[in-house]
């Protein structure tokens, strides 16, 4: 009984969710192909400041929320902070660096980092190049989430619906509305995954430990009483996560986060840039929620102890499908499955936009396409990371350790590029290789952290290094190569946005 009360209301919602994302482009018509892609992968460049804070808050609450979160701070409990600081820091970052990625985007047409950089430097097989590098990096991230929503499923039907059902699920409902609806159906679909996420945390931060513990205050002295490892860095067996990891970590992230493929589709995806500077301000009250599935992680201890592995990650759904009835495990289950498929969309709505437009649509035969070939990638993106689930899941696994690591190394070419004249095309490219080969050494050598600092800042160190010298002492580039005075222009545009954060504070 149980099963079949929660299963039905699972079912309900997702076919909620895809009616959602199917409604989100009634009424708006195709237009040219460079229209529709702009409309399909960037929303038109029309949402407003609801929309784009819970598109940018989806891509936030994925499944680690319910899952990982708890999880970390089941394991080693304090290390698991560093997500609340980078966010925050990030969010702050974002409130110059969104409104300039925006502006340069609007200005000359284009609808991803892949375009921007490609734009900037004046080489199409650059764009094509950083595409390839974020479809690595980004892959990972929707297998991720389809493992995710497998195990949540599987937990909250009791048992009844396998893990691999769960994972063909996932992958069929995102892709039935991103396909056809794009960013503003993720959007749309947002809208009912925040309301259920801030309800069902809110209800969870005050009912486990009134139900298990009689209140926060017995629950908080059993933990300082029992468990103080938890409560103080490196944590508890983390393997030296200390202050040093936590410090450049949330640096590292939080540079990292701003030029996001998906954040920045969530960028350019804004009406204008007052949007984006509101977003960044409102942005961080959300992640006050992130404190409720660490705080059930460190919960769970109590009540269900023992919990090794990737079972330490069912910590909070342990909890609920112990102590509530049926048709609120399927809520809870809901909103941790939609927490799994809105960033999957983004991850492979972005995959699409830069395979289309950058490497497939930069193809004279194929360019004028662009958005068809850009749902085909979506739809093959998502179908290899399924596969690879299914067969190989260790392969994404692996890739899923340099991913934020590996996307910092843009930076320097992305966000340097854009506010410096005279970067050139050899120093940001001598750069990026070697920022990302030392990524990957230190990282699949096993010296992540390395000296007790993440190895994601000492790569983007070495890039940034790199990047400098070569500028100054490596060729320069012909005249015809260098950016133009739209290009430049971002020099202004930057001050403007620098300006406009003073004029705020």
């Amino acid at each position: 009984m149980n099963a079949t009360v929660s299963t039905a209301i699972f079912a309900a919602f997702m076919v909620l969710t895809v009616v959602l994302g199917l409604l989100a482009v009634r009424g708006r018509g195709a237009g040219t192909s460079r229209a529709g892609l702009t409309e399909w992968s960037v929303g038109g460049r029309s949402l407003g400041t609801v929309f784009i804070w819970v598109l940018m808050a989806g891509e936030s609450y994925t499944s680690f929320s319910y899952l990982g979160a708890a999880g970390w701070g089941y394991n080693f409990g304090a290390p698991v902070l560093y997500v609340l600081a980078y966010m925050s820091c990030g969010y702050a970052i974002g409130y110059v660096v969104g409104p300039m990625l925006w502006a340069y985007a609007r200005r000359h047409g284009l609808v991803g980092i892949t375009d921007i950089v490609a734009h900037r430097y004046r080489r199409p097989w650059l764009g094509a190049a950083v595409a390839v590098l974020a479809t690595v990096c980004l892959l990972p991230y929707i297998q991720l989430q389809i493992a995710g929503m497998g195990v949540v499923v599987s937990t909250i039907s009791y048992g009844t619906i396998s893990l691999n059902w769960a994972y063909f699920i996932g992958f069929a409902v995102t892709t039935g509305f991103v396909v056809v609806s794009g960013l503003r159906g993720s959007a749309w679909v947002s809208v009912l995954k925040d309301i259920l996420v801030i309800v069902t945390l809110g209800f969870l931060a005050v009912y486990v430990p009134l139900h298990y513990f009689g209140g926060y205050g017995p629950f908080l002295d059993r933990i300082v009483a029992e468990k103080p490892q938890w409560l103080t860095f490196p944590g508890h067996a983390s393997g030296g996560l200390g202050q040093s990891w936590f410090i450049s970590t949330t640096l590292i992230n939080s540079l990292t986060v701003v030029i996001f493929p998906t954040t920045v589709a969530g960028y350019l995806g804004a009406r204008n840039a007052d949007v984006l500077r509101r977003n960044a301000m409102y942005l961080p009250f959300y992640n006050v929620l992130l404190f409720v599935p660490m705080l059930l992680g460190l919960a769970a201890l109590f009540v269900v102890p023992g919990l090794t592995g990737a079972g330490s990650n069912l910590a909070l759904f342990k909890l609920v499908v112990d102590s509530l009835p049926a048709w609120a495990v399927g809520v809870i289950g809901v909103a941790a499955a939609l927490s799994s498929i809105v960033p999957m969309a983004v991850f492979m709505l972005v995959i699409g936009t830069m395979w289309g437009r950058s490497v497939l649509g930069a193809v004279p035969r194929l360019a004028s396409r662009q958005k068809l070939w850009s749902q085909l990638v979506v739809v093959v993106a998502g179908a290899l990371a399924l596969a690879l689930t299914y067969t190989a899941p260790n392969t994404l696994v692996r890739l899923s350790l340099i991913s934020y690591e590996g996307m910092a190394q843009l930076v320097p070419m992305l966000l340097l590029g854009l506010v410096w004249r005279r970067l050139t095309i050899y120093a940001a490219v001598s750069g990026l290789v070697a920022g990302f080969t030392l990524v990957c050494v230190l990282v699949f050598g096993g010296h992540d952290p390395v000296w007790g600092v993440n190895a994601g800042i000492v790569g983007l160190a070495v890039n940034v290094l790199v990047t400098l010298a070569v500028t100054w002492l490596g060729p320069r580039e012909r005249v015809d190569d260098r950016p133009d005075a739209e290009v430049l222009a971002l020099e202004d545009e930057f001050r403007r946005a620098e300006a406009a954060a003073s004029g705020t504070r």
